[in-house]
């Protein structure tokens, strides 16, 4: 009688890391800056909507972060 080929096992998406990051379109892996949660009103309004804006997360940890979010 002829074994049925096993399925592949669901990879588990890290509910941290989708929570703090999203994959675009394109693959590009982004966050948002930190310093953004007390003390608001010491900083400047130049770096207030700097903080407000996302940015890319560096290479060397984008990968790190695509095998944490394995379905993007």
């Amino acid at each position: 009688m002829p074994r049925k080929p096993r399925a592949k096992i669901k990879l588990k998406t890290h509910r941290g890391a989708a929570k703090r990051f999203k994959i675009t379109s394109t693959g590009k892996v982004m966050r948002m800056h930190s310093g953004k949660r007390h003390l608001l009103g010491t900083k400047k309004p130049k770096r207030m909507r700097r903080l407000k804006k996302q940015i890319q997360v560096t290479p060397g940890d984008a990968a790190k972060v695509h095998r944490q979010l394995p379905y993007g």
